[in-house]
């Protein structure tokens, strides 16, 4: 599971899940590329990181030119962009009667078009090297959740959004295999963030949900790592358009 000379683009990954992903890529040999919109957090978490294995970018991954200057400076800085990790997510909880426009479309910007715009950026600077005859362009790995494969209350924006990152997952690998580019997705339950908070403090929250899962407790950041950082190495280069479930056997399917 090497990722040795690998540059990895990792978005919404100043603290929680994408913040352990680029620990992990560091770890395994790769730089990482982080992107986050609180300048504050990445340059605390530049601190962290070996020198010259890590660069932080402020951007808004649901405003086009601030994507396309994110993937420039991973080039400029690194010379290639060997996979990205669209990570990147926020919560505005309303029950749907209630939820505003301006609700749904926050989070419907930066979970899916901003994995949209991240894909397309990514994607053509990798689909450039796969015409220039390099034979392993890079891995796109998509953050979704149990929400968008069942639903959620409170939150349809962002079950919604997790729904279409499914779609987009499938619909990429499909039209990028004949490049070599990989294209995957990662569903996950409850893990130890700070989004999670509420679920995992509330005790009735906290009851409910863990009466769910098979094995007994929640994720940490850490342990759902692993597979994302799994799906961009070279351990997984026969696996493309899949869903991974990570949630301790929340979901479990045929």
């Amino acid at each position: 599971m090497s990722l040795v000379d690998r540059t990895i683009i990792v978005t919404g990954a100043g603290q929680g899940i994408g913040r352990a992903v680029a620990e992990l890529i560091v770890e395994l040999g790769g730089n990482a590329v982080v992107a986050d919109m609180n300048p504050e957090t990445l340059e605390a978490a530049k601190a962290d990181f070996p020198e010259g294995r890590f660069l932080g970018v402020e951007a808004n991954i649901a405003e086009e030119a601030d994507v396309q200057n994110l993937v420039a400076k991973a080039v400029e800085a690194f010379g290639s962009v060997h996979g990205l990790v669209n990570n990147a997510g926020i919560t505005r909880t309303a029950m749907i009667d209630k939820m505003t426009i301006e609700q749904w479309n926050q989070v419907i910007g930066v979970h899916l078009t901003g994995a949209f715009l991240c894909t397309q950026a990514v994607g053509r600077h990798m689909i450039a090297r796969a015409k220039a005859g390099d034979s392993n362009p890079g891995a796109i790995v998509n953050i979704s959740s149990d929400a968008g494969i069942q639903g959620t209350i409170g939150q349809i924006n962002y079950a919604t959004a997790k729904a279409g990152i499914l779609g987009t997952t499938m619909s990429t690998a499909r039209e990028w295999a004949k490049y070599g580019i990989r294209a995957n997705c990662v569903a996950f339950g409850v893990v130890e963030t700070p989004m999670t908070e509420t679920i995992r403090t509330n005790e009735k929250f906290r009851d409910t949900y863990m009466a769910k899962i098979p094995l007994g407790r929640f994720s940490t950041a850490q342990e759902v790592a692993r597979p994302v950082c799994f799906l961009l190495s070279e351990a997984a280069s026969f696996i493309t358009g899949q869903r991974l479930s990570v949630n301790g056997g929340m979901q479990i399917a045929v």
